[in-house]
């Protein structure tokens, strides 16, 4: 075999080869296509919800609510926001949320009173609607500020006469048997103390001790599926770009947050073994 043929030949296995790896590469990318577009379809008929529970819609919890809306939103997900504050949401939970006649006139016992109501739909509009809104949806956020190592006021209110027996749990019907099983709930909230305070050794002790009662004695009590939380450590002593750092790791962590596994609800995710 003379030069030129040889050199024909090998150029006709290079043409080839150079063919088929492009047709390998277009399939990859028509799979990587299809795999984008089934995963924008699957978000698109999500439906979040956020409650809101900040005074200052410019604050850093305002902005970590924006960041939400819009990332989510790009998704093509359906946002709702319940932005307490603004509707100048009633956190009492009193007499006046059951419409019609008690059960027992004598003696006003809350708890039993709103089951009797809920039962009967016969609870406060407010109360209502927003029950609607977590019925509806898939995920719900809850944005807030730390206080006490606890919630705002006007979020605990909510969580009282909108989580009520009848509609979030019943007895039996609580922890992975409530009737809010099949949604997920995750708490994004900010803090005044830095990361190194809450550690198991620093001066307020592991930050997972005071979630114990946010995730487990209120949301996961009612069947939520707990999705792991967001903290920003101290945003009010904190730079300019240590803020733009926390609020990026959050629209980031909102793009894959489809494909996040719940976290195990036991006393041992909380306190250790």
């Amino acid at each position: 075999m003379d030069f030129t043929s040889a050199f024909l030949i090998s150029l006709s296995f290079s043409f080839r080869s150079l063919c088929s790896l492009r047709r390998v590469t277009a399939r990859e990318s028509l799979a990587t296509t299809l795999k984008q577009k089934e995963s924008i379809l699957n978000m698109a008929g999500k439906k979040v919800l956020i409650i809101y529970a900040h005074q200052e819609p410019r604050s850093f919890n305002g902005s970590l609510k924006k960041v939400a809306v819009d990332e989510l939103s790009n998704q093509g997900c359906t946002v709702t926001v319940s932005d307490l504050y603004a509707m100048n949401f009633e956190p009492r939970a009193t007499r006046k949320d059951i419409i019609g006649p008690l059960s027992n006139p004598e003696v006003f016992n809350y708890g039993v009173e709103a089951y009797e109501a809920c039962k009967k739909r016969s609870l406060a509009s407010d109360i209502i609607e927003e029950q609607k809104k977590v019925q509806e949806a898939d995920l719900v956020i809850f944005q807030f500020p730390l206080y006490c190592f606890s919630m705002p006021a006007i979020l605990k209110g909510w969580m009282d006469r909108v989580l009520c027996q009848g509609f979030a749990f019943d007895v039996p019907g609580f922890y992975d048997s409530g009737f809010l099983k099949d949604k997920r709930a995750l708490l994004s909230l900010t803090t005044g103390g830095t990361a190194e305070m809450y550690t198991k050794a620093g001066v307020s002790g592991d930050f997972r001790y005071f979630l114990w009662p946010l995730q487990h004695g209120a949301l996961h009590f009612c069947g939520f599926k707990i999705l792991a939380p967001q903290i920003s450590f101290a945003p009010e002593f904190s730079s300019e770009e240590e803020r733009k750092v926390m609020i990026d790791s959050w629209a980031q962590r909102l793009k894959g947050i489809w494909k996040e596994e719940p976290i195990h609800c036991t006393s041992s995710w909380y306190f250790g073994e």
